[in-house]
């Protein structure tokens, strides 16, 4: 097959001719091909436009609502079943990678693919594109409630949308088991993980560390575990990122302490110029500390970390009351983005109450903005600085193995934060309540709210019976919550 060097694709071409010199390879963006010495190596660039996959991931990002649940299950329909350009092994691989991250593992997903798809470039797109909507969404929010507080429009809008998120969320961690346990130890182990996590409170990591061990043990009995299921006719054409193709960016030594230093430098400098302009006691300066500490042991989603920063902001910083955190935690719920969003909430009522030199607006603004910053540029760290080297040893059984546990055990994680998540929707009141090793989050039924389970059962009509979008389906309950909300409040 011959090559004309310069020509530029967006789809793979596998290169079967070995006299193709590998110095040449470069001319290539996006080839496939084998070295000399006859080993198949891969020279992937672009594996679609840039442009492309910025309109795709622009679209994601406006959906990603419902916790990492519903935004996994997002990014698994459009890019693994409608766009087809990653298979579904790597997609789990991915995941199970960005589950081992602090920080939010649905948008270290996102970052991971963009890299895939089209190198630093397609990382830093996804992965700021996957929690801008949610920025500028939980900033406003921010500010209509500072300035006026709750609002019956707001109320409602609230009302309409958690519900809707249920159903969303089922979809989602349905779709999600349906493709990652495909073996019945695997679905054994997710139970086990969702028994761990919502019936004894074992922690996430002790979770994740007993699933990858006991996934390595499997698959060195089972090696079958961890190979990939043959697609089917139906699932339509082959991947454009499959599991056999390697990235193209090589890890090294050179590479890793590049993007170490660079990263650190760009994460922590905001905070640096807020201390030499506003000084090294301000709130700002308070807050860049505690959230960038917070960035690092946010190990099993946001609701693992939650309960410390709320302690921490309410009890140590007194940036809000604990009724303020529930209400900022309300918000992050019903915008796009992780739910880890929060801790901009946070952020924005701290520094209005107490802006120091700045103005309380421009304060809450700027501190809602570092807050951000400091979150999530660490994510963008992990991901770049780990998936080289992750890519190469994909192939690893053993690694593999391990991964698939972990994999198994995060739909069990998903379907926790699936129940929390309906407990503190559909329930006005929960009560802890502990029986020895047994630790259990029980509702009070006294306070079921009712609009909320009708537009709860609304959304899963709409969604399992209709088959509506995710958009369609959150802006009809939407409307529907407002609707509801003014009825109940003109009523009484």
């Amino acid at each position: 097959m011959a090559l004309v060097p310069g020509f530029r694709m967006l789809a793979r071409v596998t290169v079967y001719d070995r006299r193709l010199p590998a110095r040449c390879l470069w001319l290539l963006p996006c080839t496939h091909g084998y070295s000399p010495s006859g080993a198949r190596m891969t020279v992937t660039r672009d594996v679609v436009s840039l442009r492309e996959a910025t309109r795709v991931w622009f679209a994601i990002s406006l959906q990603t609502f419902g916790g990492p649940a519903g935004q996994i299950a997002v990014m698994q329909r459009a890019l693994v079943d409608e766009k087809r350009w990653i298979s579904q092994q790597r997609f789990l691989f991915a995941l199970s990678y960005c589950t081992l991250l602090p920080g939010p593992e649905a948008q270290q997903l996102a970052t991971y693919v963009g890299w895939l798809l089209n190198g630093f470039r397609g990382a830093l797109v996804a992965g700021i594109l996957f929690v801008l909507p949610g920025v500028a969404a939980l900033l406003a929010l921010s500010a209509v409630y500072v300035a006026f507080g709750d609002t019956v429009w707001v109320q409602g809008l609230f009302l309409g949308l958690a519900p809707a998120v249920i159903a969303i969320v089922l979809q989602a961690l349905m779709r999600v088991a349906k493709r990652g346990l495909n073996h019945p130890v695997l679905v054994a182990l997710a139970a086990a993980a969702f028994i761990a996590l919502s019936v004894f409170a074992v922690p996430f990591p002790i979770v994740i560390a007993a699933a990858a061990a006991i996934g390595w043990a499997f698959g060195r009995v089972h090696p079958e575990l961890t190979a990939p299921k043959e697609a089917k006719a139906t699932d339509g054409p082959a991947p454009l990122i499959d599991d056999a193709t390697l990235h193209t960016e090589r890890p090294s030594t050179r590479r890793s302490l590049l993007v170490l230093v660079a990263g650190v430098v760009i994460w922590l400098l905001p905070v640096v110029l807020v201390a030499v302009f506003t000084g090294t006691g301000s709130v700002y300066v308070d807050q860049g500390l505690f959230f960038s500490g917070a960035a690092l042991v946010t190990f099993g989603g946001a609701y693992a970390v939650l309960a410390y920063v709320g302690q921490q902001a309410v009890s140590v910083y007194g940036w809000l009351t604990p009724g303020e955190m529930a209400r900022g935690l309300a918000l992050a719920e019903t915008t796009p983005g992780p739910l880890i969003m929060v801790v901009q909430f946070v952020a924005f009522l701290g520094a209005f109450r107490d802006p120091g030199p700045l103005g309380p607006w421009g304060g809450a603004v700027l501190a809602a903005l570092l807050t951000t910053w400091v979150t999530f540029v660490p994510s963008f760290l992990f991901i770049l600085l780990g998936a080289p080297y992750v890519e190469r040893l994909r192939h690893n059984r053993s690694l593999s193995a391990a991964l698939t546990g972990i994999t198994a055990a995060v739909v069990g994680v998903i379907a926790n934060l699936a129940v929390y998540f309906a407990l503190h929707t559909l329930f006005e009141r929960t009560t802890a309540s502990a029986w020895g090793p047994v630790a259990l989050n029980v509702p009070d039924l006294g306070s079921l709210s009712v609009p909320a389970l009708i537009i709860t059962v609304l959304g899963f009509v709409l969604i399992f019976a209709f088959k509506w979008g995710v958009l369609r389906v959150l802006g009809t309950c939407a409307v529907v919550g407002i609707a509801l909300h003014l009825a109940v409040t003109t009523l009484l």
